[in-house]
């Protein structure tokens, strides 16, 4: 069986319904340096553990997520709905 991913507005959904995002990512300024760049366009975290990822939902209600997954064993903890910051997570 696929993998759920509970989406608040659409329930369980198979995970193959969205795609992933990942962190959030300040860009950097139109002058700044290479190193900035460099940095913002091919350097990525690589936690271990307990990860907060934004997903969308594009196969479904077409809303961003925040989803918080474990990178090691990629069972999916909890979602919300990315709009409505500080509200309770939907536990999965």
């Amino acid at each position: 069986m696929a993998s759920l991913v509970t989406c608040p507005h659409c329930g369980a959904r198979p995970k193959e319904e969205f795609t992933v995002k990942g962190a959030a990512l300040v860009r950097p300024a139109p002058d700044a340096d290479k190193k900035s760049w460099m940095d913002y366009v091919y350097l990525r975290e690589n936690p271990r553990g307990r990860y907060e990822e934004f997903w969308h939902h594009s196969s479904g209600c077409r809303r961003w997520l925040v989803v918080i997954r474990d990178t090691a064993t990629h069972e999916i903890e909890a979602s919300r709905d990315a709009a409505l910051a500080g509200q309770t997570d939907a536990r999965t």
